[in-house]
Formats: structure tokens, sequence, C-alpha cells
């Protein structure tokens, strides 16, 4: 999901109806099984008050025809404009998890859209290759036939012409490697690609990473495929894909928190930690980057303008707004930071924050609670 889609998420009316469900299909009675636990959540969503008009939005969306492949769970945010978000997961929830607030619960969709940038798969071979190019707007499929024929040499070198077919056929296999990188370099040009994953037996992707230029080869990741003589699929490889992405999050995570640690020795006024300074910052607009941990059941006070949180009602009035409201510091503090186009991490494992939060600035604050 691109930023842009995110923020315009964050301009919805509300109230929001949050649903985190396992949306793996890997028994014969996954269908019934999603059925099952649709008739459970109707009825709390009923017994929440949420509008008939929007549990059956929800409905259409959640017991869909077309199933997830293997283990995988499932966003869906609807409020009373429609479904608003309705997104694949590659992380299954440990428990289904519906919520109704006015604020959206973002959490779980923020470290995909941030690890998950525009990438191209290709699947090659010394024939060409199948293409997956993964933008901001869509799966754009492509599949590239080199012009190179034969591309197979002879078995022995016992006739006449051997060397002639033999250097033949290796021409033909360079052609078709050529061919399938300039399609990759059009397809990294085009949607902006930050990974290229190459699959396929050794000799082809590693000829395929050679051939491409050295501004794309750097991003390439390669995996191996092309087992029983044919192009690997993504859905194979799918473990190793997610794998990667998890490696990318997690340096993502680990460098953010390395930028706070050293901000927090210096004393620059760059990082803050705990919901009151947390807070106060976001609502200024101060954070380029959220840390959120562990927050548990930790609440943050609200007001009208659902832009605006604090720790406590007297620091809210601080920003001229009078209490409303309690919302969950995990719904209300992400959405402050995608309004106002900070990026979020998660770290479960790391610095011992107060209150499970903490935050880069984009610039220093005045006389924030020291740490």
């Amino acid at each position: 999901m691109t930023d842009n889609a995110l923020h315009t998420l964050t301009k919805a009316r509300g109230p929001f109806v949050s649903l985190l469900i396992d949306d793996s299909h890997e028994t014969h009675d996954a269908v019934q099984q999603a059925h099952a636990r649709w008739t459970t959540i109707s009825r709390e969503l009923e017994d929440k008050g949420v509008a008939a008009d929007v549990i059956a939005t929800l409905q259409r969306a959640a017991v869909r025809s077309f199933p997830a492949v293997g283990r995988k769970g499932r966003l869906i945010i609807a409020g009373p404009d429609g479904v608003l978000l309705d997104k694949q997961l590659g992380t299954v929830p440990r428990a289904t998890v519906l919520r109704v607030s006015p604020y959206p619960y973002l959490l779980p969709v923020l470290a995909v859209s941030a690890s998950h940038p525009p990438y191209v798969f290709a699947s090659v071979d010394h024939l060409g290759a199948d293409l997956a190019v993964h933008g901001h707007h869509g799966t754009h499929i492509e599949t590239v036939e080199g012009p190179g024929f034969p591309v197979h040499k002879p078995a022995a070198a016992g006739w006449h012409g051997y060397g002639d077919v033999e250097h033949s056929a290796e021409e033909a296999v360079r052609m078709n490697i050529r061919l399938v990188a300039e399609h990759v370099t059009a397809a990294v040009d085009s949607c902006g690609a930050a990974i290229v994953f190459v699959c396929g037996e050794v000799r082809a992707r590693t000829e395929l990473i050679s051939a491409l230029p050295p501004r794309i080869g750097t991003l390439a990741v390669p995996l191996p495929g092309g087992a029983h003589g044919r192009r690997t699929t993504e859905p194979e490889v799918a473990e190793r894909v997610a794998a990667e992405f998890a490696r990318l999050e997690q340096d993502r995570a680990a460098d953010a928190v390395a930028r706070y640690e050293a901000e927090i020795a210096r004393r620059s006024g760059l990082a803050v930690q705990g919901l009151p300074d947390v807070c106060a910052a976001l609502s200024d607009g101060a954070v380029e980057t959220l840390i959120v941990g562990p927050l548990g059941s930790a609440t943050v006070v609200t007001g009208r303008d659902l832009t605006i949180v604090a720790a406590d009602a007297d620091s809210l009035s601080e920003f001229g707004e009078a209490p409303e409201g309690v919302a969950p510091a995990d719904e209300a503090l992400p959405f402050l930071a995608v309004s106002s186009d900070a990026s979020v991490v998660q770290v479960q494992d790391g610095p011992s924050l107060t209150d499970g939060v903490a935050a880069l600035l984009r610039y220093p604050r005045v006389n924030p609670s020291r740490v």
C-alpha cells in the first residue's frame, strides 16, 4: 500500500471497524471455517452497534471467493464510506482482532507498507523469463521469450560441426539473457523497484545478474529455482521472498533504534520517549520516525481534532482541545504519524522505551521532558 493511500485513509470519515484475521487456506474446509468465523464476528459487530450496511460491506470483503495462498493474515478497515483498506499480510495474527473506534487500526499494515517497496520478481532460464512487476498501483505480469535458439549444446563432440553448434548455443543464451536484462531494467525504472528477486538455476540467474546494469544488479537477490525443467513461480518461493522483506524491516527498525540511541546520548533534543513527549511531538507534526514497542493497553486522551492527542487531559488543553474521549495508543499514535507523513517502525526486542514508545524528531522541540 502506498504512503499516499494510507494518508488518504486518515482523511476518511469514521468511526472505523478494523478487522485483523487469519486468512490462511491450508485445509480442505478453509472456506467453511471462514464463514463460521464471520458468523461470530458479525454478532460481535451487532453487539457493538455497528450499522447494518457497514456489516454487510465487511462481509462481502471478508468472505470472498478467491482465497489466499498459504498462511496469510488480513487486515480490513471499513467505515461509513465502505471498505477503505483490504490488505493481505505475510504474518498470521495470534487471534482475531476486531476494533470499533474513531481511529483505524493501522499498525499491522505499516510495517508491511514500509518493508514491501515496489519490487520485480524474475523467474529466468536460458530461453527467457517470467516477470512479475509489483508497483504502487498493482502487479503487472510479463513473459519474455528470447529470440536465441538453440540454447542446448550437443551431447557429444564426435561429429562434424560440433564446435559451430556449441558456439551458436552459447550465443543464443547470451542473446536471450540480454533481452531479459533489458526488460528487467525497464521494469525497475517504471515502478521504482527497490529489490529484484532473480529466481532460477544457478547459471541462468548468475548470468542475468551479471547482465544487468550495476545500479540494477546491486538490487538483485538470487533465489534458487528452475527444478524439474520449468520456471519457478513466485508463490513457490513466497516464504523466501517474505523472509527477505522481514530482514529489510528488521534492518530498518535497527537503523531507527541506532539513530534514536545516538541522539539520546548526544542530548540533541532530536529524540524523545514516553507518551507525554511523543504525543506532544506528534501533535506538533515534529516526528520524523515513530518507534513503537510493546504498548500493551496504553491509552491517550483525544479531542475533537483526531490529529491532536495527549497523555492526559491537562496536556491536551495546552493544544486548545477539550477532552472528548480515550483511545488505544496503538491506534492513535500511528494514525498521527501517517497524518503528518512520519514513518513508523515496530520493535519487539531492543531498547527499553518508557511507555513502549519513542520518536526521532525533525527538529528539537521546546523543553521536552528529559529522558
